[in-house]
């Protein structure tokens, strides 16, 4: 499964990692939101990947 944020939003990144998601990497100008375009932060997490926390 996969979730993105923005990179700003570091809120929900400590949300995702709490829950099990792996951080992978930023997504470089991937969302034009308010006339520019934003990085995105995106997660990853695996069946089994909250049996090895």
């Amino acid at each position: 499964m996969q979730a993105w944020t923005d990179v700003r939003n570091l809120a929900e990144q400590r949300a995702l990692e709490k829950a099990g998601f792996t951080r992978e990497g930023v997504l470089r100008g991937a969302q034009w939101r308010g006339g520019r375009w934003h990085d995105q932060v995106l997660f990853s997490i695996l069946r089994g990947d909250e049996e090895k926390s």
